[in-house]
């Protein structure tokens, strides 16, 4: 059907709709039915699209998100956390995906514990630095959450053989905005493809692989809650991550541990610095807000033609 029926369609909102809802909406059916028209879909092939999109719903659950996955191997949720940010005030600690296996209420551990709660292999590494502000003001009791995967690929939740909550924790910046844990040197490993995701990398003829990294969630009130990873710098799928997620300034460097080291005798063999830098809600807000008004400006645009067309 023509750009006609696409207008129909565009227009076919109720008085209750938001301007955001028309132009959101607006737009996803605009694409949508170019998309449709440029690729001549038939119906078998729209059919395999609902089915798709109805499986990414049945893998999913609390302890999966397939709608994630499928966002990130395409780059949507890469392309997403950039967006977001782009506007934002600089100085600060890049963001990044929080990805699929992200849990609330990890156990929260005092500075220098161990987030290992079994042995699962893999290099011990002390992780440590301080959370402060733009101006380097230290940041007490900010809430650090940290959580990666075992050496065998797995997070906790997908691996009966952890228990639950392995190898992630809590922990609150000190008086001096310091922290420190005991994790593991990440291991590079395979996101689940068994599902639509999967699917949709075979099509691609793509790798599964993701770089090692450690995941982060970084808060304190009135600041802008970081989420990000670091990547280790060594990895070689840090140049070439199936997630697209990776940005350079969050690639670091581990040290190893020098063998008369204390921390050797209690089988740490890498060592990890990393300040985090957290900026003001409000400075997010400021420049932010500039975005906004030109959102609104369209949406304003928007309505005030389909009043018209409404007349």
């Amino acid at each position: 059907m023509s750009q006609e029926f696409t207008e129909y369609v565009k227009t076919a909102f109720g008085p209750k709709s938001t301007p955001k809802t028309r132009r959101v909406l607006g737009s996803l059916i605009q694409h949508i039915h170019d998309f449709t028209r440029e690729n001549h879909i038939t119906v078998d092939e729209w059919m395999w699209g609902v089915n798709f999109i109805n499986r990414i719903g049945q893998m999913s659950d609390e302890k999966r998100n397939e709608g994630i996955l499928v966002s990130d191997v395409i780059g949507l949720e890469a392309l997403v956390d950039t967006i977001t940010h782009a506007s934002d005030a600089k100085g600060h600690t890049s963001s990044a995906i929080i990805g699929p296996f992200y849990r609330d209420n990890s156990p929260v551990y005092p500075n220098g514990a161990s987030i290992i709660q079994k042995e699962v292999g893999g290099e011990k590494t002390l992780v440590s630095g301080k959370v402060t502000d733009t101006k380097g003001q230290p940041l007490k009791g900010a809430k650090i959450e940290v959580w990666h995967c075992a050496p065998n690929g797995l997070y906790e939740q997908q691996d009966p053989e952890q228990p639950e909550y392995n190898l992630r924790g809590t922990f609150y910046a000190d008086d001096e905005g310091n922290y420190s844990f005991v994790g593991l040197r990440p291991t590079a490993y395979p996101i689940p493809y068994d599902g639509p995701a999967g699917d949709l990398l075979q099509l691609m003829d793509r790798h599964p692989m993701r770089p090692g990294h450690i995941h982060w969630r970084v808060s304190h009130p009135e600041f802008h809650t970081l989420i990000t990873q670091i990547y280790d710098s060594e990895c070689k799928y840090a140049k070439d991550d199936s997630v697209f997620a990776v940005k350079e300034d969050i690639i670091v460097n581990f040290n190893p541990v020098e063998d008369n080291s204390p921390l050797k005798a209690k089988g740490i063999q890498n060592t990890l610095d990393y300040d985090i830098i957290l900026v003001l809600e409000e400075e997010i807000r400021k420049t932010r807000q500039k975005v906004e008004d030109q959102h609104a400006a369209v949406e304003k645009t928007l309505t005030a033609r389909l009043d018209s067309v409404n007349v």
